[in-house]
């Protein structure tokens, strides 16, 4: 912490102390075997030593709490905590007292006092206390300006201040990735990394949903009794690990329904990140709004709502196709199904499917089987639009396992 030291003598002296909790005491246990020289000397000694724990001496951690010996690390999202002291050093009374604390960002100028009257008096050794709290909420460089104006006996007004420069940092390393599902489901992985130089206690990372989805956590494994997190009861993340957190988003039914409002860039939600450090000391981080590119369908999008895993081979099964009208026209849509080299379409090929309004959908069931055994791919579906006489096709809509049902199973 850089102090500027006021040139002039004055009455009052101002003291700034940074409160922290304390820490856990650390000891240096030497110990050696029984028929080592000093036999059992460093034993008694750490039984003597008071700082040891009962029973448990060889422990690095000991009983006893240390005051911290400096400044220290302030994170973003952490809470700064100060104690203001103004003395009377002089053997006068001083009078109208005014004491003002702000902190200086790169965007901001804030004023932490908690009380901004003036104390009518203060006597010789007497003093002026005053604690403040500021959640942090920048990065870089912040500096305390502490202020303090009064009056002396002889009438004269005098005035002075210090400043207080510190670091802000980064206690997270946060990267999110999207992967959209070939529903409307959307899936994003968190990786949360701890680059500070002691362990966290992970106390909850959520995802905060835009308006236009629900969100479900995929953090947790849920058996018959209760839901376990995957991470296990003690969440903590050392110092350089890295986490992974699993969400699946899905849109509302009322913005689901229509096909133009998910597209191009839509707001996903904020992830809500708190964690303890140091004796239980809290710190919250919210991301900005997560925005992804919503995937481009074209003019019509052709999705499966229904498919069985597996099916039997040259045995009809059927799927229930949705077809979206993406675009800002009305469509005449046909239907033609072309066979492939493993799949062959059951039905009649050209069917009419009728008008289709703009952001409008419609179902239709449809049954095919394939030839082939294996895992084969769902291809050779076309859509015409009359109007514009354009063609829109759709091959690997789907994968099914195809297997034989005259197959003994191998011993």
């Amino acid at each position: 912490m850089d102090v500027n030291q006021a040139k002039q003598e004055h009455l009052l002296a101002l003291k700034v102390m940074r409160l922290t909790k304390p820490t856990l005491f650390m000891n240096m246990p030497v110990t050696c075997e029984d028929r080592d020289l000093p036999g059992d000397l460093f034993i008694r000694l750490m039984k003597d030593d008071p700082s040891t724990v009962k029973g448990a001496e060889s422990l690095i951690l000991g009983e006893m709490l240390t005051l911290p010996q400096n400044f220290g690390n302030i994170f973003l999202g952490e809470t700064f905590s100060s104690y203001i002291s103004v003395h009377n050093d002089s053997n006068q009374v001083v009078k109208d007292i005014l004491v003002k604390a702000d902190l200086q960002t790169s965007s901001q100028r804030l004023n932490l006092s908690a009380s901004n009257s003036v104390v009518s008096e203060l006597k010789p050794e007497c003093c002026i206390d005053d604690v403040i709290h500021h959640e942090v909420k920048e990065i870089g460089t912040h500096i305390l300006v502490c202020a303090v104006s009064y009056t002396t006996q002889s009438g004269e007004k005098l005035y002075f201040r210090k400043f207080f420069k510190f670091q802000v940092l980064k206690p997270l390393d946060v990267k999110t990735k999207f992967y959209n599902a070939e529903t409307d489901e959307v899936f994003l992985e968190a990786q949360i990394q701890n680059i500070t130089t002691s362990p966290m206690f992970m106390e909850k990372v959520s995802l905060e949903p835009s308006i236009m989805y629900n969100v479900t956590e995929l953090n947790n494994v849920t058996s018959a009794e209760e839901s376990e997190s995957t991470f296990g009861k003690m969440s903590y993340l050392q110092p350089l690990d890295t986490r992974q957190y699993l969400y699946c988003l899905k849109p509302k039914p009322e913005y689901a329904e229509k096909a133009g409002v998910i597209k191009g860039v839509t707001v996903i939600g904020k992830l809500d990140i708190v964690w303890k450090t140091n004796l239980g000391e809290r710190g919250r981080l919210q991301t900005s709004q997560l925005q992804r590119m919503a995937p481009g369908y074209g003019d019509v999008r052709l999705s499966l709502e229904l498919i069985p895993d597996t099916v039997n081979l040259e045995e009809p099964f059927d799927i229930t196709c949705k077809i979206t009208n993406c675009s800002e026209r009305t469509m005449d849509l046909l239907l033609d199904m072309c066979n492939t080299r493993s799949i062959h379409w059951c039905g009649v090929s050209g069917r009419q499917l009728g008008k289709l309004s703009p952001s409008a959908s419609l179902s239709i069931h449809l049954k095919l089987l394939s030839s082939v055994q294996g895992l084969q791919s769902i291809s050779g579906l076309r859509l015409t639009d009359t109007f514009l006489k354009r063609t829109y096709e759709y091959d690997d809509i789907a994968q099914v396992c195809v297997v034989c049902p005259y197959t003994s199973p191998e011993s």
